[in-house]
């Protein structure tokens, strides 16, 4: 049923429905939530092609990158060419309340903008390291390999931002002046690899999942048109978590549970600790693009190390 309530000319309907099971979440919660941390998640999706994850009623959650038909003409779209499915995408750019709002009212979960922005695929903003535990409660585990990550950017010279991807990880994101695309991939798989190096009794590059064997995966593949979800993003988890901005001397003392649509605002206040924390663009040192250059793509390698695989147990068969 239609509530009939209306934000920034956006009408609201079936606000009191359950979000999601296991949500502990209603849609009202959701717009409540997107709409009181509206002055912080914009600016980190304004001009960015968006990705956002959706769940209706009674069905399974998906992905959705271009915009449906019925898209009101004031949401700002972009076409993009998409070389996996060879056709041209329209991505919506969030860039103001009344698209969050219409984006909620959608169902939009998640929020999952592009490292480029909409006037410059060529360059990233950021480098990201996505830090993903192995299975149970090990976030322990994660904040002792975030230690490693911030250790190798001091190294380094350079600086970032933490915050809990909303999930049971952790993203650091380290703020770059316009650097050719490659560089910044290579780097970023530099920093992971130096990581490793400090104590690979926790942390590992290794991009197959069987071959982590109960570590921290340091995931350098953030890069390119890749999607990562913004600060302050709802999550479709149990309990609806929020990917929430940390100080690097807090991690040892907070759950990545700690931060939901429920709790957020009221730890939040006035205060915009993402925006806060992000360094000013840097430089990336020389020596850690020479250095990535040298490791090869995860992708790439892990594809020719299945095809290895698979023709050693046809021999073995």
């Amino acid at each position: 049923m239609s509530t009939g309530e209306e934000r920034d000319g956006v009408a609201l309907t079936n606000l009191d429905q359950p979000l999601f099971e296991g949500a502990g979440a209603s849609k009202r919660d959701l717009v409540d939530y997107l709409d009181a941390v509206r002055d912080r998640i914009v600016p980190v999706l304004a001009d960015r092609p968006l990705s956002v994850v959706r769940i209706m009623r009674g069905q399974d959650s998906f992905m959705q990158k271009n915009v449906p038909k019925y898209t009101p003409e004031w949401v700002r779209t972009v076409h993009m060419w998409a070389e996996t499915s060879k056709r041209y995408v329209a991505y919506a750019l969030c860039n103001d309340r009344r698209t969050l709002l219409w984006f909620a009212n959608q169902r939009a979960v998640e929020y999952h903008p592009t490292l480029v922005r909409a006037d410059d695929w060529a360059h990233a903003t950021h480098m990201v390291l996505d830090l993903d535990p192995p299975e149970g409660d090990a976030f322990g585990m994660v904040v002792r390999a975030a230690g490693l990550i911030r250790e190798t950017l001091t190294a380094a010279g350079l600086t970032g931002a933490v915050k809990t991807s909303g999930a049971k990880g952790l993203h650091i994101f380290v703020p770059i002046t316009p650097t050719p695309m490659e560089d910044v991939a290579a780097a970023t798989r530099a920093i992971a690899a130096r990581a490793e190096r400090l104590d690979p009794a926790i942390a590992t590059t290794a991009f197959i999942r069987d071959d982590r064997q109960g570590k921290v995966f340091l995931d350098p593949t953030r890069v390119g048109g890749a999607t990562v979800v913004c600060a302050y993003s709802p999550r479709l988890r149990p309990g609806c978590p929020v990917s929430y901005p940390l100080d690097w001397s807090d991690l040892d003392r907070v759950s990545p549970r700690d931060f939901t649509v429920h709790t957020a605002p009221g730890l939040l206040g006035a205060a915009d600790p993402w925006a806060a924390s992000m360094p000013a663009p840097q430089d990336i040192p020389a020596d850690l693009v020479a250095e990535g250059h040298t490791i090869p793509v995860p992708r790439v390698q892990a594809m020719h190390e299945g095809k290895r695989r698979a023709r050693a147990k046809r021999a073995e068969a």
